[in-house]
């Protein structure tokens, strides 16, 4: 091979090795500690040691002396380029570039430029020679085949065997180390280690001993953060697998042994705020004391408390900074501080209401259960809130104070309520379906405009369809009439019923006013009173000729109903009473004015037994007083039997009845196997009624078993003689909006024409 002049980018001996550190020095510094010098040198400002400062001593590896005398000599005057600057890559490429030139123009091959700058390898001669050794190739000098020559070979994968076996591991998991905890924070430790443990998650199954191991070490962090909020900020955490003695090692057992060491408690706490009125208002309403472990969700819970009491004690402004625990690892505890920002102390001004408006602020004055100058309180708020919400009329509404710099004395200001509306369709399409034994199916369907007589004055259109009762009605009510909760509504309907007891054609108008509970607001006391005039042709039957006839009935009458409820739900009752009267004063207006009082008491009482079991029990007492029964319009009267009565039992099937000809009775069909006569129920004055229901409830779903009795009666008096029985089971489905009931019942001591199996579907329990 040819000898080559060495680049112009090799150094040798120390100056090489000088250069080398001097870059590596300059590359090792921060931005701010290198400064610009000239082309050829850089200073290096090195700043001195802080005084006081206890450097290390280093000993050098070698020391200068013995550097020197391993360093050959340099003789700048055999070499004078060892003394001379370095030449640059343009002028050393120039360079190189001539040289081969010069070379090329020294050789007859061709004219061509050696390859390489070696004028050996430009002769042609497919032999070399490298030392002694000769080189035969004619490939070298052959040209080089197309691309499209070249045969390629598609790589072959193996392809995985379907039936391979793919192999499982199986672990269990333990955790030990938290029994130095009491009992309850042990147990909430590892519930909230189960709910969040990866290697729960995969249920005791991994591919391999890796993915044990990875989600090993991500519930070792996981515990690790769980201990933390809990105040263990220095506990250590140790895992590892273990391996079964069985021959297959499994299951494995991951293992997660922890030390809690010391637990962290308050040591201060500090709630930096203005001065409230009371003074106790924020140390009262703060759930944190020194002393107690330093828990992370009795910190958020305490700061939640407190932004919760502030604005229901006057303070609709307050804000809750950021918290701040200083932890000491000497002492094992901490102190905790909290800024809050009280803002004005505030009483209710006025309301105002902007937006797509439903009604104007007036109305919604109405609905506001405060007056202007009362302390402000936040639950009153979101009352008024939830107010406009059960209207219906809303898409969106939003309800806010505002503050008014306005003087309200001492020491508060006025505040505006806010009301931004965003009204929504008011109209509304609604129906309901129901089966009953006696009753046969039941359809009713509503149309509903809620606002067509703003404020809340709604028009409300109703059909029934069913196989023994149809009919149309129209109502205007007004909700929330000058009155928060008070309705007032004005009812024209047409009724055609078709039972055992009577078929009728009545029409009724009838105005009333009602404070009664809501789906949002169950009420204690509830209140009704109105005023109705029906006109009614009935088919009755006449005891004096024992037949049915056509009677038509004019009657006028007041109604009062008052209620009283202690119970938990309003669909679905867990505990508690209800007891409700009811008062007809009536009066008869054709042939005369014919008076007489209907009153009706209904209670019902619950217990739980347990979380999933209730006893529930039932009672109806009603009596009419001061009309003999046949001067007695048939829809009137009172009727015991079917699903809201007593089950087993057809609807209207208790109490005295009447022997009739079957109308459906053939004498001429020598095929006839009906009964010539038939009984049908004439109702009474008087009836009672009890029930037992035991509901047993599981998620969803519930079964209930329940005994029924009860009797209708011609006297005036309910004497509880003669009551009959029913027995069942029912199913139920519970939902958002009651729950869905099917219910079985027989009679008890069964009679003759009686149906075996009664069945009864609706929404909402039974009582």
């Amino acid at each position: 091979m040819r000898g080559r002049r060495p680049s112009a980018f090799s150094l040798s001996g120390k100056r090489a090795l000088m250069a080398g550190a001097a870059a590596c020095a300059l590359l090792a510094l921060p931005a701010h500690a290198q400064k610009a010098g000239s082309e050829d040198e850089a200073e290096i400002d090195v700043p001195a040691p802080p005084p006081g400062a206890n450097l290390p001593q280093i000993e050098p590896v070698i020391t200068e002396d013995e550097f020197e005398s391993e360093i050959p000599p340099l003789d700048v005057d055999e070499d004078p380029e060892l003394d001379g600057p370095l030449e640059s890559i343009e002028a050393f490429e120039r360079r190189l570039a001539a040289e081969a030139a010069d070379e090329a123009d020294a050789d007859p091959q061709d004219g061509q430029a050696a390859p390489l700058g070696d004028p050996a390898l430009a002769d042609g001669d497919a032999t070399e020679e490298i030392g002694d050794a000769p080189i035969r190739d004619a490939e070298l000098t052959a040209p080089l085949p197309p691309i499209d020559a070249f045969e390629v070979d598609p790589v072959e994968f193996a392809e995985a065997e379907s039936d391979q076996e793919v192999l499982e591991v199986r672990y269990e998991t333990v955790l030990t180390g938290i029994e130095e905890a009491n009992e309850e924070t042990e147990a909430g430790i590892r519930a909230m280690f189960n709910s969040l443990s990866a290697l729960r998650e995969g249920d005791g199954t991994a591919a391999n001993i890796a993915q044990v191991a990875a989600r090993l070490e991500e519930d070792s962090r996981l515990i690790e953060r769980i201990l933390a909020s809990e105040g263990w900020y220095n506990a250590s955490v140790e895992t590892r697998i273990d391996r079964s003695e069985e021959a297959d090692g499994q299951p494995l057992t991951a293992v997660i042994d922890v030390a809690t060491g010391a637990r962290y408690t308050f040591a201060e706490i500090n709630v930096d705020a203005d001065p409230t009125v009371p003074d106790t208002l924020i140390a009262d309403n703060f759930a944190l004391e020194v002393g107690e472990p330093i828990i992370a969700t009795r910190v958020q819970a305490a700061e939640a408390q407190l932004a919760v009491a502030l604005p229901e004690n006057g303070y609709p402004f307050a804000e809750i900074g950021q918290r701040d625990i200083l932890l000491d690892q000497d002492t094992e505890d901490g102190v905790y501080t909290l800024p809050v920002d009280t803002g004005p102390r505030a009483r209710f001004g006025g309301i105002t209401t902007s937006g797509d408006l439903a009604f104007d602020a007036e109305h919604v004055d109405t609905l506001a259960r405060f007056e202007r100058g009362e302390l402000y309180d936040s639950r009153l708020v979101d009352d008024l809130r939830q107010a406009l919400v059960a209207t219906g009329l809303f898409n969106t509404v939003s309800v806010q104070p505002e503050r008014t710099g306005e003087d309200a004395g001492e020491g508060t200001e006025f505040v505006t309520v806010e009301v931004e509306q965003n009204a929504g369709p008011p109209r509304t399409i609604a129906g309901t379906a129901g089966y009953g034994t006696g009753e046969g199916f039941r359809v009713s369907g509503s149309w509903t405009h809620r606002n067509l007589f703003p404020p809340e004055g709604a028009l409300i259109g109703s059909a029934i369809l069913g196989t023994k009762e149809q009919g149309l009605s129209a109502t205007f009510r007004r909700s929330n009439a000058g009155q928060r909760d008070r309705t007032f509504a004005i009812v024209a309907e047409a009724l055609h019923s078709d039972y055992d007891a009577f078929e009728a054609f009545t029409g009724r108008l009838a105005a009333r006013v009602s404070y009664d509970s809501t789906p949002i607001w169950q009420k204690t006391l509830t209140y009704a009173y109105g005023v109705q005039l029906l006109g009614t042709v009935e088919e009755a039957f006449n005891p004096e000729t024992q037949m049915r006839e056509d009677r038509t009935y004019f009657i006028g009458g007041l109604q009062g109903q008052l209620g009283l409820d202690f119970t938990d739900s309003l669909l679905n009752p867990t505990e508690g009473f209800r007891l409700t009267t009811l008062i007809e004063p009536e009066g008869s207006l054709q042939d005369g004015f014919t008076p007489y009082v209907r009153a009706r008491v209904d209670g019902s009482a619950y217990y739980p037994v347990g979380d999933s079991l209730v006893v529930a029990g039932r009672i109806r007492l009603g009596t009419i007083q001061g009309i003999d029964r046949f001067d007695l319009a048939p829809s009137r009267r009172f009727y015991a039997g079917g699903g809201g009565s007593v089950r087993g039992f057809a609807y209207q099937d208790l109490g005295p009845q009447s022997i009739e000809p079957n109308p459906r009775f053939d004498p001429d069909d020598p095929d006839e196997d009906r009964d010539p006569f038939i009984q049908r129920p004439l109702g009474g004055r008087s009836v009672n009624e009890l029930a037992a229901e035991v509901r047993y409830r599981f998620g969803n779903f519930g079964v209930v078993g329940f005994v029924d009795a009860g009797q209708v009666y011609e006297d005036t008096i309910p004497d509880f003689s003669g009551l009959r029985y029913g027995v069942g089971i029912g199913g139920r489905y519970y939902t958002n909006f009651g729950p869905l009931r099917v219910d079985i019942a027989t009679p008890l001591d069964r009679r003759e024409g009686e149906p075996l199996i009664n069945v009864y579907v609706s929404i909402g329990q039974a009582f």
